[in-house]
């Protein structure tokens, strides 16, 4: 008898320590939702969210949205007698110190971070611990009774669920707030808008200067003509852009699809923002985007946009193409991908080692918050900046190349890092940089990474500890125990069965069912409408294929669009209008604003108690019996 109570006590002890790690990097690099100064119920939002539209109609209409402007933004001044001064260590990693004299003479600094020893110690672990045979075990069992349990739960409390879901009036699917939590810009539109923005531009403009190549500067009819093609000539098959055939694990394919007419040329002039038209074009199509997005009200984005770490002037470009342009909107956030390309860039000689890539992405930021008049329009953008992301082909193969990993300022060859340096490195210097906004009274930043959607599982791993939530995350199915850790740990999974049914895992194997009925935090997004999508409103195409597929009902579609708000980075003024008054206070939503009905937020509350309560007994009494759980 004490053999089996030995091991489900280390089982319990191995658990509560992987999710006691997870609380402490989530502590350190204040990710948290209250960690945020603007989730204060002080915080101003500008510009101001539209009023309620619901008023009584002998009032008179106060619904005026108001229009960005650049002079309305106060930019706070250094504060007086602020000596605070930053410096990159030799671990990589920026530190803030109190004064000059301090940081020269060695003193402590006022910012902490883990250092790269203790992440990959404690990553070690959770490798350990998830690879461990009799957890990988217990776990499974675990998921397979949740599975049941849900099962049990929808055959006693199905017709319940909808006779509570008919009594709350106004709601459905689609008047309940839903945030597409992961979708990159450059690919925000579809196909059949970006051919008409082209078409129409080659109409009206046909004469403006475009791109500069071989030390020409062409107009936008020379480029076509270059091509040999003309408006009437376009169509989306000319456009050639979805990712339906032949991309299938092949993210080279995919990534030539961001190229209008396999023309490298196009993307540049119509999908970046750095151009020889300052990104004109682009601004006008993102625009045209997000005006869909606000007709259809209760449709939200938190758009990916690249920052590359090629030189320090990035974040002054992409804040001046966002103010100038106006691209402000109540509808939208924006989050910061950050390409896992250096290998690409020190070939080019843009870098000669990982620290100045880690340099050109993080030291604007800490000059923007040491005195915010140094980067005004840097300052106001990054009001709207909800955290960082690392991308790339995740299912490229990572070879160890060293026993112990080089400090960046040594890491000066070729050879590209690996997912977790990226990920370390990205997070503690989000750590320092939160701890000093923090203390500024700026808004801080949360990582939140796409893992698990090729590759190894210690890309998932990684995420555990570093982030708040990820994108995509379908490579959990093979690893019960990790799984099993995000269910208890609630950690969102912003997923897309359209791109992975193109790119990675056919539609009918994707876990995401699986997941939602588990009481894993996943929610449904687009990833990327130019290549997967054909309507005006992905997000609802998304949604309404997996109600076809999944057989969802109108509860289940709710949840998920709850799911996608308490995933996502916007305010709390503006979540407790969405989904609950008392959200921030007690984490409780409201069912005339979710159509969420009670007993099923009491079913999933419950539930996720219960494995709690397991694991507290296991640890303490050697016992998993369910009797005497509570």
């Amino acid at each position: 008898m004490a053999e089996p109570q030995a091991e489900l006590r280390r089982i319990g002890e191995a658990l509560t320590k992987c999710m006691a790690l997870r609380d402490k990097y989530m502590d350190i690099s204040l990710q948290h939702e209250a960690d945020n100064p603007r989730n204060s119920r002080k915080w101003k939002i500008y510009p101001p969210a539209p009023p309620p539209a619901w008023r009584n109609f002998r009032e008179p209409s106060d619904n005026v949205k108001v229009e960005f402007d650049m002079a309305e933004c106060k930019i706070p001044a250094a504060a007086d007698g602020d000596s605070c001064v930053f410096a990159i260590d030799e671990t990589g990693v920026f530190s803030v110190y109190e004064s000059e004299e301090l940081r020269v003479s060695g003193g402590q600094p006022l910012t902490k971070a883990p250092s790269i020893r203790e992440f990959y110690m404690d990553l070690n672990f959770v490798l350990d611990t998830i690879s461990d045979g009799p957890i990988k075990t217990w776990a499974f069992r675990r998921l397979r009774y949740l599975d049941a349990r849900w099962q049990l739960y929808l055959l006693l409390n199905e017709r319940e669920e909808t006779m509570q879901s008919k009594m709350v009036p106004h709601r459905d699917l689609y008047n309940v707030r839903k945030v597409d939590g992961h979708v990159h810009l450059a690919s925000a539109m579809n196909q059949k808008h970006l051919l008409r923005f082209i078409k129409y531009k080659l109409k009206t403009e046909p004469n403006k200067p475009v791109i500069v190549c071989d030390g020409q500067t062409l107009t936008l009819r020379q480029v076509f003509e270059s091509l040999n093609l003309t408006a009437y000539d376009l169509s989306i098959d000319t456009l050639d852009m979805h990712a339906h055939k032949g991309a299938y694990h092949r993210f080279d394919k995919f990534n030539l699809k961001y190229n209008p007419i396999g023309e490298s040329r196009l993307r540049r002039i119509f999908m970046k923002s750095d151009n020889y038209i300052n990104g004109e074009f682009f601004a006008q199509i993102t625009k045209e985007v997000i005006s869909d997005l606000e007709q259809s009200k209760y449709q939200m984005a938190e758009y990916r946009i690249s920052i590359n770490g090629r030189s320090e002037d990035e974040w002054d470009k992409l804040a001046a193409w966002v103010v100038d342009n106006k691209i402000f909107s109540s509808n939208v956030r924006w989050l910061i991908q950050i390409p896992r390309l250096y290998n690409i860039y020190r070939a080019g000689g843009q870098v000669d080692n990982f620290e100045q890539f880690i340099v050109n992405i993080f030291k604007p930021l800490f000059e923007v918050t040491k005195d915010p008049n140094s980067h005004p329009k840097l300052h106001v953008f990054l009001q709207r900046v909800v955290g960082f992301d690392s991308v790339d082909d995740e299912s490229k193969a990572e070879r160890r190349m060293h026993k112990k990993y080089p400090l960046p300022r040594y890491w000066d060859q070729e050879a590209n890092p690996p997912y977790t340096y990226y990920c370390y490195f990205t997070m503690a210097n989000m750590c320092t940089l939160n701890q000093w906004r923090v203390r500024k009274g700026f808004n801080t930043f949360v990582f939140r990474p796409h893992a698990g959607e090729a590759g190894d599982t210690e890309h998932l791993a990684t995420a555990f500890l570093a982030a708040q939530s990820i994108s995509h995350g379908i490579l959990l199915r093979k690893v019960p125990a990790l799984q099993y850790l995000y269910y208890l740990q609630q950690i969102g999974l912003a997923m897309s069965p359209l791109s992975n049914n193109a790119l990675f895992l056919v539609y009918e194997r994707n876990p995401f069912n699986t997941f939602f009925q588990r009481g894993l935090n996943v929610a449904l997004s687009t990833d990327d409408p130019l290549q997967f999508h054909f309507t005006k409103e992905p997000l609802m195409e998304e949604y309404s294929i997996a109600a076809q597929i999944w057989k969802f009902s109108s509860v289940d579609m709710c949840e998920l669009a709850m799911n996608s708000v308490i995933q996502s980075g916007f305010e709390a003024e503006v979540k407790r209008h969405w989904i609950g008054r008392e959200y921030m206070e007690t984490g409780q939503t409201e069912v005339h604003k979710t159509n969420v009905p009670l007993c099923r937020l009491k079913y999933r509350a419950s539930t996720l108690e219960q494995e709690h309560a397991v694991i507290a007994k296991m640890t303490s009494k050697g016992s998993d019996s369910l009797s005497t759980a509570k």
